[in-house]
């Protein structure tokens, strides 16, 4: 995401750092790329028109200019710009004082609010609560048995009455319902068409006069730029929203919704959709997409992403063999599993601090297929060869070649592959017991 929009803004803030001193002209010059860059990433005129000359006022400042570091400065300002533009801090769900919290999801078809109400539902339910959801959406073909199969999937319960039935009668029985069966959150997943009409606008103000809920949440697709951010305007003016969640965002590289929906609607956008598998959904925080737009990295929500696949246990298990030099195959292959449970290894790369922005980095395809391709690898293996792999000769690399469906050389590669890991896992380990110093990590593949 916002990979375009990332690559100009970051040359536009490099020209700055050769310079010892800024005048008034340097950062004139940066700005009007800093400018066309947003233009481009298909941010709102308006709002960023005001961007710039909000931030303009700020760098031309005589602390800026007269600072040792003037370009740190600006590139600061510019951060700080970007995190108040898109609602300074994050916005979470109000949940009623008196459950069940009634969320309504709304949007236009196709923008993906049936596959986002099981989406918010899983992550509700990880978070302790017991969310039911209610097929409202009696427009769209199928859409009823997607939310029943989704709901199935995650064993989160599906109240449904078909489709004849009018969708402010489902979601009032369907909010009786959920107090039958202690649901302390009630997701309602409406209809949408393909353009806003009167129809639409109806039918929604039905729904929301019968079950009163507590959050309307506009689902929009990211990748629709400046039409997202006018459907939200269309939207909130119409029937009245309480947030935006941004769908897609995972495939939009210029950002522009991002940056001009809570300009453009006074609304907040609360989560971002950036996958299609249905953990794929993050809160929204301003400050730790305005990071990462400037290639800065996030490493608050790679961490937090780590908590969440690894256990404490494991993480203590893995540092114990490292310590003892009893890496295995075994757990190098636990340890790619459980790097795959964060989520796509370029979301987590792009996560790292310079990462995101490193030339040698920059056109990485990481082949989430060369990662299962290791994994059967070790799998065809012996349970004596994953913890000894140096007994693997020829005719053994053969065999394992053939059970794993791969070749010779993918074999000899993995095992060479391995032993450098273990290496570095072993002087990491020294590192550990003994410090840093006297310990020098040579490793050919890092040099």
């Amino acid at each position: 995401m916002f990979d375009s929009l990332t690559a100009k803004l970051q040359e536009a803030l490099r020209r700055l750092r050769g310079k010892g001193k800024l005048s008034e002209k340097d950062v004139d010059e940066a700005l009007r790329e800093v400018r066309l860059a947003l233009l481009e990433a298909d941010v709102n005129f308006k709002v960023v028109k005001d961007f710039i000359s909000e931030i303009k006022q700020k760098a031309i400042g005589q602390e800026v200019l007269t600072s040792l570091t003037p370009a740190q400065q600006v590139v600061k300002i510019v951060l700080e710009g970007l995190t108040a533009l898109m609602g300074g801090k994050e916005a979470r769900i109000a949940f009623a004082s008196t459950p069940p919290t009634v969320i309504m999801l709304v949007g236009l078809q196709g923008s993906g609010k049936t596959t986002t109400a099981a989406k918010l539902a899983r992550m509700l339910k990880g978070q302790g609560r017991r969310p039911m959801m209610v097929a409202c959406d009696t427009q769209r073909p199928a859409a009823i048995t997607q939310l029943e199969v989704l709901g199935q999937r995650l064993d989160i319960p599906v109240f449904s009455m078909g489709d004849k039935v009018a969708p402010d009668k489902i979601a009032k029985a369907g909010l009786s319902r959920a107090a039958d069966i202690a649901a302390d959150v009630v997701i309602v997943d409406t209809a949408g068409r393909l353009h806003i009409d009167q129809e639409l606008m109806d039918q929604l103000r039905d729904i929301r006069q019968s079950v009163t809920p507590h959050e309307v949440l506009l689902v929009v697709d990211a990748m629709t730029g400046q039409d997202a951010v006018n459907v939200a305007k269309a939207f909130n003016e119409t029937i009245g929203i309480d947030g935006v969640i941004l769908t897609k965002l995972d495939g939009d590289a210029r950002g522009g919704a991002a940056l001009s929906c809570r300009a453009v609607t006074g609304k907040p956008i609360k989560f971002v959709g950036v996958g299609e598998k249905l953990d794929a959904l993050e809160p929204f925080y301003p400050d730790r997409m305005a990071s990462r737009i400037l290639g800065m990295g996030d490493i608050q929500s790679l961490i937090e992403k780590a908590e969440a696949a690894i256990s404490v246990g494991e993480a203590q298990k893995l540092a114990q063999k490292m310590a003892s030099r009893e890496f295995s195959l075994e757990d190098f292959v636990e340890q790619l599993r459980q790097v795959r449970r964060m989520g796509p290894l370029d979301q987590l790369l792009a996560m790292i601090p310079g990462f995101g922005t490193s030339k040698a980095l920059k056109d990485l395809k990481v082949d989430e297929k060369q990662l299962q391709r290791i994994e059967a690898i070790v799998c065809s293996m012996t349970p004596g060869e994953r913890r000894n792999p140096s007994i693997i000769d020829g005719s053994r690399r053969r065999r394992i070649a053939r059970g794993s469906g791969t070749s010779i050389q993918e074999v000899n590669s993995l095992l060479k592959q391995f032993e450098q890991v273990k290496r570095l896992m072993g002087q990491l380990g020294d590192m550990q017991k003994y410090g840093r110093r006297g310990i020098r990590l040579d490793i050919p593949y890092l040099r």
